[in-house]
């Protein structure tokens, strides 16, 4: 095991040697981001990953997925703010930003030019964003992990490996992203009957163990890019080596910045923070909560030096104590 917190190389830490490979990462930048979902039908296919539940609608959200998830690596987060969302934002002094509702252009061009400024209306806000694991550079799931089955890659990205995975969940509990989760049918009664139509479940793979995004880690050994980057129409979704990624996010920032969206950050880029940085980062166009993502990420096995220390003079204080004890003992 590597440093538990503070700035680090993941790669060196986890000991490649001549094989260590440039850092890779994603930059997603969620200004862009049209909410088409092809980053998740791209995810499923080349992972060849199940499909959650039984295709029921959620009927609070146009957004079905809902999550993250053992089967979903890819998910494109619907940020949907009613007008009372709206209005509290707004009291708080921050200068939001929608994105509007995907549209296309009219096919009258006579009419002359579309106008496709974001409507400013205060009944609803849209946002999106494309979330991912955040192959941390302080992991958590790896760090807890009893079998070894998650494991740092040349790539500095973080995998599990199916095939180790005793489906013990400690992993589920040591991401502070919530990313990490054991798979199963996605049904809350057992299946009872398989197939694909409504009503019926296909088989499901790697049932009960762990599963998460690997940044395509089969892809990065050939030289590849991550299906959900490759299938992106927007370039929402970068990939590439993360110091370069992080330059280009500054970039993108100041560049909004300039256009007077001031509420845009990079979130994930900030190597004190209690995970270190991540490798998949995002340009946000408001406060992290608001695309449910904790503000502070602390990574749970942050503080166990502090802690073995604690525990240490403890210790050392009892056994000073007893000592005391037994020898006052004596002298009576």
């Amino acid at each position: 095991m590597g440093q538990l917190s503070g700035p680090t190389d993941p790669r060196a830490d986890a000991h490649w040697g001549r094989h260590e490979r440039p850092r890779k990462g994603f930059f997603t930048d969620t200004s862009i981001c049209i909410g088409c979902k092809a980053c998740e039908v791209a995810c499923k296919e080349w992972n060849d990953n199940p499909r959650d539940g039984d295709l029921e609608l959620t009927g609070m959200s146009y957004d079905n997925t809902v999550a993250l998830g053992a089967s979903t690596w890819r998910h494109v987060a619907f940020i949907e703010q009613n007008r009372e969302q709206i209005a509290a934002a707004r009291e708080s002094g921050r200068a939001l930003t929608d994105l509007g509702m995907p549209s296309l252009p009219s096919a009258d061009v006579a009419a002359g030019p579309v106008d496709v400024t974001p409507p400013d209306t205060p009944e609803f806000r849209w946002l999106m964003s494309s979330d991912v694991c955040k192959h941390c550079t302080h992991a958590g799931c790896l760090d807890v992990c009893p079998t070894g089955a998650l494991f740092r890659t040349e790539f500095g990205t973080v995998v599990v490996q199916h095939d180790v995975c005793n489906g013990c969940g400690t992993c589920v509990a040591g991401c502070p992203f919530g990313v990490v989760e054991r798979r199963s049918d996605g049904t809350v009664e057992p299946t009872t009957r398989q197939g694909q139509r409504k009503g019926e479940q296909p088989p499901v793979p790697k049932r009960g163990v762990a599963q998460k995004c690997t940044l395509c880690y089969d892809r990065l050994l050939d030289d590849e890019t991550p299906a959900c980057a490759k299938t992106c129409p927007t370039t929402s979704i970068k990939f590439g080596d993360h110091d370069d990624l992080v330059e280009t996010a500054h970039e993108r920032i100041a560049q909004l910045h300039a256009q007077g969206m001031t509420e845009a950050r990079l979130y994930g880029a900030n190597t004190e923070d209690g995970v270190g940085g991540t490798g998949s980062m995002f340009l946000l166009l408001d406060e992290p909560e608001v695309y449910g993502l904790p503000p502070d990420p602390r990574v749970c096995t942050a503080d166990l030096p502090s802690m073995y220390r604690r525990a240490g003079v403890a210790a050392v204080g009892m056994l000073a104590a007893a000592a005391v004890s037994f020898l006052s003992g004596r002298g009576r």
